[in-house]
């Protein structure tokens, strides 16, 4: 656990390109910083994978994760598995 890290927010992503930029940003825009964002790309098929490593490339808080679609409950596990956050937010 990485004590900088107070909150892990963990964000399952499948083909939520036209909603991705409005709900990251809407994060990114909040007062307290000491958070990361997980963003687990569940095998969408449209731009949202390529949207979420466009923000993980400018904000070393975002980490992005793949998988194969597997389902909400999969993604969202994968980012507890991930979050290094003393407290979640999914």
């Amino acid at each position: 656990m990485n004590n900088n890290i107070k909150i892990s927010v963990v964000m399952p992503v499948y083909n939520a390109e036209q909603y991705l930029d409005k709900a990251i940003s809407s994060i990114q825009q909040q007062t307290f910083k000491h958070y990361e964002l997980i963003l687990v790309d569940d095998g969408s098929q449209d731009n949202s994978l390529a949207i979420c490593n466009r923000y993980a490339q400018k904000d070393k808080r975002i980490k992005v994760f793949h998988q194969q679609n597997q389902g909400v409950s999969a993604a969202r596990l994968k980012g507890f598995e991930e979050m290094q956050g003393e407290y979640f937010i999914s």
